[in-house]
């Protein structure tokens, strides 16, 4: 007996993403059937394919707890001594630009594809992007244009997984154009939607009581007690009232009163932020719904080649500077930043977050988040399968650690150079928990400075003696040069460091807001 699934799909108008749908049946048995799993069991699938018995359970984030991680810098770096990003497989030392572009790039991004994040597939498929809703709305005192923005995932190849990415993108629309634009992972939501004149308001009103008099006649009675009565009324808005922009308002804010656009990218609108996910998404859609191999890619990977699809979208924007697009994510979005900055040549600049471990901080580190952390159930779905046989403690390889991966963080942020990258934490005092190892991610910012420097470009300006540079005090930023560094004196976001990132990309990108 043949068995048929309904797909839901949107249909396209000439104009605009319409909301009427319509029911396609495919025939399932000319497809894979999905696989269904829970975390646990793929990531039980993922360890029969590599080999392993058993991993390493990872530390509690509670310090009261037995098995708490650990805080003790006497006990952080049982393998200090980091792979250096200058010296090539074969041992050579890489000494000019053009044999880290040819030689030893090449080698660190495979071994990343390979041990950590995966490889994006050859047959990833084409996204088409269609603007749902274009709408002229007033920011504070900003007049913008923000557009809501779906890109179809095409899934002729396998239809029984359909993914949309949804964004939303804001420009001024008192600035000369081309703008830079600032894409963050995060929820899309429209600003400040434009609401009806009065005119307008009063049909919607009198559809709106007629509705409910013919579903409810003794709203009739209701509504002729109280003739002036208008159930639907315009919100208050600022406009022009509104307080000036400071370093105090919303990272949005201050991007639009400097004359940079925003976009908001949905990151679970490509792959979904669990194990459970992993059959579909874009990754289930490339895999037609089976399970992943050790070396194919995560959740990490995937957003991050949903945030490179969303830049091919912005080159068809003309008020976008396609060359000035940078990438900003914070705690998980934040890792993601990193990566879509490191293996994306487009992006110009980058601001990350708070990432920790997978992020910023050494891989090597035993400080608060372990390599364990990000081999359980919970995280794994970031990585691509090959990396949990670091957390592996038997298995027919034996047993692996961090200090067993041929590369680190530091050589992630050594992919982002010569391009701008501001890496930004808070203090643990507000919530940006010792969890994410502050310092090993100072480390690596330190460690990764040699290639700037090879490439032309300023680091922290400092030496890059990683094992004793210590740390600068909060509130004292480095920003100097194309590597940036600073800690706020906030929690768990990287808001309050916007007002010292907009100047600082300003001023390496060479931009200045010219009004129309």
């Amino acid at each position: 007996m043949k068995k048929y699934f309904v797909i839901i799909i949107s249909s396209l108008s000439f104009s605009h993403w319409t909301l009427a749908q319509q029911s396609v049946v495919v025939d399932s048995n000319k497809y894979p059937p999905l696989t269904t799993f829970t975390a646990q069991q793929d990531q039980a699938n993922m360890m029969q394919q590599l080999g392993i018995k058993k991993l390493r359970s990872g530390p509690s984030g509670n310090e009261a707890d037995p098995n708490h991680a650990n805080y003790d810098e006497n006990l952080a770096n049982p393998c200090p001594e980091l792979p250096d990003a200058l010296i090539t497989k074969n041992g050579k030392k890489v000494t000019t630009p053009e044999q880290w572009w040819n030689l030893r790039r090449p080698e660190i991004i495979a071994d990343f594809e390979k041990e950590m994040y995966g490889k994006v597939p050859t047959n990833a498929p084409k996204v088409t992007w269609t603007i749902k809703v274009t709408d002229n709305e007033l920011v504070g005192r900003i007049p913008v244009v923000a557009k809501q923005i779906i890109g179809h995932v095409d899934n002729s190849e396998y239809p029984l997984i359909n993914v949309n990415i949804n964004m939303v993108l804001v420009l001024p629309a008192n600035v000369k154009g081309p703008v830079p634009v600032l894409m963050m992972f995060g929820f899309p939501a429209l600003p400040s939607p434009a609401q009806p004149n009065p005119a307008d308001m009063e049909k919607i009103n009198i559809a709106f009581k007629e509705m409910m008099i013919k579903s409810n006649p003794e709203m009739k009675e209701i509504f002729e007690r109280y003739p002036a009565y208008a159930p639907i009324t315009r919100l208050p808005s600022a406009g022009f009232f509104a307080p000036p922009v400071t370093g105090d308002s919303a990272p949005t804010e201050q991007l639009l009163a400097a004359g940079w656009g925003y976009c908001t990218l949905e990151a679970n609108s490509i792959q979904a932020d669990n194990g459970a996910g992993l059959t579909r998404g874009v990754i289930g859609l490339v895999n037609k719904g089976q399970a992943r191999k050790p070396e194919d890619w995560g959740a990490l990977r995937a957003w991050a080649w949903g945030a490179s699809k969303a830049l091919d979208y912005l080159a068809t924007e003309p008020l976008v500077n396609t060359k000035q697009v940078g990438i900003e994510g914070v705690s998980r979005y934040g890792k993601a930043a990193l990566v879509t900055m490191a293996f994306d040549q487009r992006f110009a600049f980058g601001l990350i977050g708070s990432s920790g471990k997978g992020g910023t901080t050494l891989q090597r580190r035993v400080f608060g988040e372990a390599v364990e952390s990000l081999a359980s159930s919970g995280e794994f779905h970031w990585m691509a399968g090959n990396y949990l046989k670091y957390a592996a403690a038997e298995s027919s390889f034996g047993s692996k650690t961090g200090c067993d991966l041929p590369i680190d963080s530091h050589e992630l942020l050594a992919l982002c150079a010569p391009r701008p990258t501001f890496i930004s934490y808070g203090i643990p005092e507000k919530g940006d928990a010792k969890w994410l190892d502050q310092v090993g991610s100072y480390k690596a910012t330190i460690a990764a400075g040699t290639v700037f420097k090879l490439l032309g470009a300023k680091d922290l300006g400092l030496s890059n003696d990683y094992h004793n540079e210590k740390m600068p005090p909060v509130l004292a930023g480095l920003l100097d040069g194309e590597l940036a560094w600073r800690q706020h004196n906030g929690g768990h976001t990287d808001a309050p460091n916007f007002q010292f990132f907009i100047p600082w990309a300003s001023k390496l990108l060479k931009y200045e807001r010219v009004a129309k």
